[in-house]
């Protein structure tokens, strides 16, 4: 009998979070396991894919925690759980934590994990606590990097509790090479345009101001060169990405930076890059950071959370502290003027990801995990030891090669 298990996510759209609990969904053997989704908004481009699988998409709409709609809502979700017989509920992100772990625990779902895959570099210090606080009651609280983990015990989370297990990349999706100058002709550019592109959720956790400043300061180095901020900001982000606008504008920038918006077809535009840009001022593990690995495109990165666990600075990319607008500027002209260098960090980058950060390595991991966790709750065994949990992950592992 397969098990049964619900994915509990915010909203519905392309972040991240989202990406991976969408990703690991489509990877799961249907025969091993029944999927559910539920959310707390029906928004996004992934309802619609959700609905042509057919996995059944719950919405639990609240205004806010301190709310009667919201305890009415908490009651429903745990009267589901029980109806449909839940065996795994894993949640993502703040919202997903708070919303989901306390009514799964009560309606005595076997095994509820939490999912926290960034620093908190959003949620206010009250959130934090909250959130520190509902997640004692989870059976494991997942990351995607160790500088998340830290981060966490640092906040006072018991390490016992704590998995890692880092994002993947589904390399099919960039098993074929595009013609690069199609990007270039879409935009109207000659075939031989450098193209140097920061791609990713436009939010100012991302720090797209100091890649524009460093635009600004390559510009007239390398007078051909375009600047590419592939993405868009969230409805509660759009005035930060109305003002990087007028900040291009004000840096001379006009008619060198184009904002894509939302593209589809990211492989392909990572894949069309001279040069890859991640400028964030606060990472966990990037899957922007990844997916441009995987493209096996150079990449310029700020030295920050789990993307000195991914990069290795002058081997598999170039490594800059955040904020810092002229390393930055001092790093990208380093690969447009050394393609040979370029070419090498791209390969050893796509190496990488081959080796450590594959979708298939994520999946048995994770299935891992949830196996491990299930055996124990039907066994009344306690947690593992990190002795027993480092040997699950490591057979895992073994077996994803």
């Amino acid at each position: 009998m397969s098990v049964r298990i619900l994915k509990i996510v915010p909203t519905l759209l392309c972040g991240g979070t989202e990406n991976q609990a969408m990703t690991l969904g489509r990877w799961l053997d249907p025969k091993e396991y029944t999927l559910e989704m539920a959310c707390l908004r029906r928004w996004g481009p992934f309802v619609h894919e959700l609905g042509e699988r057919g996995v059944p998409l719950s919405e639990y709409r609240i205004p806010g925690f301190f709310s009667m709609t919201a305890l009415r809502q908490q009651a429903k979700f745990a009267a589901d759980l029980v109806k449909r017989g839940i065996d795994i509920v894993h949640a993502y992100s703040f919202y997903g934590n708070v919303f989901s772990i306390l009514p799964a625990k009560l309606a005595g779902t076997p095994v509820v994990i939490a999912s926290i895959r960034d620093r908190g570099a959003y949620l206010t210090p009250m959130q934090k606590r909250v959130q520190r606080h509902i997640c004692r009651f989870a059976d494991c609280v997942l990351v995607n990097a160790e500088a998340v983990k830290n981060w966490l015990i640092s906040q006072g989370y018991s390490s016992e509790t704590i998995v890692v297990i880092p994002n993947g990349v589904d390399l099919t999706r960039f098993a074929e090479r595009p013609d690069p100058d199609r990007l270039r002709a879409e935009l109207g550019l000659p075939a031989a345009t450098p193209l140097v592109g920061s791609v990713g959720r436009i939010s100012k956790v991302k720090g797209l101001e100091h890649f524009l400043e460093a635009a600004a300061m390559l510009a007239p180095r390398f007078p051909d060169a375009r600047f590419l901020v592939v993405g868009q900001a969230n409805a509660d982000e759009q005035e930060y990405e109305n003002l990087l606008k007028v900040r291009a504008d004000q840096l001379g920038l006009t008619g060198r930076v184009i904002f894509t918006g939302l593209r589809s077809d990211v492989p392909a535009v990572m894949a069309s890059l001279t040069v890859s840009v991640m400028p964030s001022l606060n990472e966990a593990l990037s899957n922007s950071l990844l997916e441009s690995m995987a493209a096996g495109v150079p990449l310029v990165a700020t030295r920050v959370g789990g993307t000195t666990e991914a990069v290795v600075d002058g081997l598999s990319g170039l490594l800059v502290e955040a904020g810092d607008s002229e390393a930055l500027a001092d790093s990208i002209a380093r690969l447009l003027d050394d393609p040979p260098l370029a070419l090498r960090l791209g390969r050893a980058a796509r190496n990488t990801i081959e080796e450590q950060f594959s979708i298939e390595r994520m999946v048995q991991a994770t299935k891992a995990l949830y196996q491990d966790l299930l055996t124990r709750k039907h066994s009344h065994v306690p947690f593992w030891s990190r002795r027993n949990l480092d040997h699950v992950l490591r057979r895992a592992d073994y077996r994803a090669r």
